[in-house]
């Protein structure tokens, strides 16, 4: 309001609420039911929450932030150790969703870059370009044809099937 204001006909508002005065002397039914829940029903709950609270506290776990110790490969399991081969494909499988994830990641950067150079993208994006096929020759030599169904010991055989290819093209190259 402005200053220059008349008092009369902008009155102040009262600084405190009036008490409204009891016409009857029985208690307020609100405030029975108001009280029996807060400790039948409200205070339980509450001390139960908390206390679970309290225990979650002391033991933090962090979901998203999982860190796995290395295992050891399908080639260095011993025969018959069945959990060993248990561990080394679940160990495979993460390591095949971070390759995916890195050849998802390298592709966005590729497009990213594409996108803000424009015209100018097969100059300027080009070591992303050679980035890219770096990564899915490397992604293809170890995962390709595979398959959905693909696991650790289909992927070792793969790559022993490569290796021998290479010794044999090497030896006779050599000759």
């Amino acid at each position: 309001m402005p200053e220059d204001s008349d008092s009369e006909v902008y009155k102040a508002p009262p600084t405190r609420t009036p008490v409204s005065e009891r016409i009857t002397s029985l208690p307020n039914p609100v405030t029975f039911f108001q009280a029996v829940f807060g400790y039948a029903i409200d205070a339980p709950v509450t001390f139960v929450r908390e206390w679970i609270e309290r225990q979650q506290a002391k033991n933090k776990f962090y979901y998203y932030h999982q860190k796995f110790r290395r295992v050891p490969d399908l080639s260095e399991c011993l025969e018959g150790d069945y959990l060993c081969f248990y561990e080394a494909e679940a160990q495979w499988r993460r390591d095949r969703l971070v390759d995916q994830e890195i050849v998802a990641i390298v592709q966005e950067r590729l497009g990213a870059c594409k996108l803000r150079e424009g015209p100018n993208q097969f100059q300027n994006c080009a070591k992303e370009m050679e980035q890219l096929v770096q990564v899915t020759k490397a992604y293809q030599d170890r995962y390709g044809d595979l398959g959905v169904h693909g696991n650790a010991r289909t992927c070792l055989m793969k790559q022993k099937h490569r290796m021998m290819e290479e010794r044999k093209a090497q030896a006779n190259a050599s000759q």
